[in-house]
């Protein structure tokens, strides 16, 4: 028998960072929504918020699944379920997403993080976040030739 656990803090948008995902009702219908999917997918998230344009997902990746595989099922369904619901908006997610390891010893720093978004952007946007992240990192955005 396998045993796994590779963490990943995982980050997505919407598509142009449009802030849909207002009021904070609509959002905890659309994380509860994910987070039952996810079950029935056998994709364990442990951790699971966001704010009015994006999501944070602190998840134990599964032996089958890949990064990529992983974040595929969840943006696509949820999208897909978010659009048959009678909620007058249309959720695009961002192509791109974020995903960083994690190590066992900084788990609970990440919960708590993930956990406090709607409180961190009160006094940080979205792009300061992404681009103080950017920086922190060393991380250079690829931008297309014209």
């Amino acid at each position: 028998m396998s045993w796994v656990r590779v963490w990943v803090h995982f980050v997505f948008s919407t598509k142009n960072f449009h802030k849909i995902l207002k009021p904070q009702e609509l959002r905890s219908k659309l994380f509860n929504h994910i987070l039952e999917n996810a079950k029935q997918k056998e994709i364990f998230i442990d951790s699971l918020n966001g704010f009015e344009d994006h999501v944070h997902c602190l998840i134990s990746l599964s032996k089958d699944l890949s990064i990529s595989k992983t974040i595929q099922l969840i943006k696509g369904e949820s999208s897909h379920w978010f659009n048959h619901q009678d909620f007058g908006k249309k959720l695009v997610w961002q192509d791109d997403y974020w995903a960083v390891g994690v190590s066992e010893s900084h788990i609970e720093d990440v919960r708590n993080y993930i956990k406090s978004q709607e409180e961190h952007h009160r006094r940080i946007t979205f792009e300061e976040e992404v681009n103080n992240f950017m920086k922190k990192y060393g991380w250079v955005r690829f931008k297309d030739k014209k």
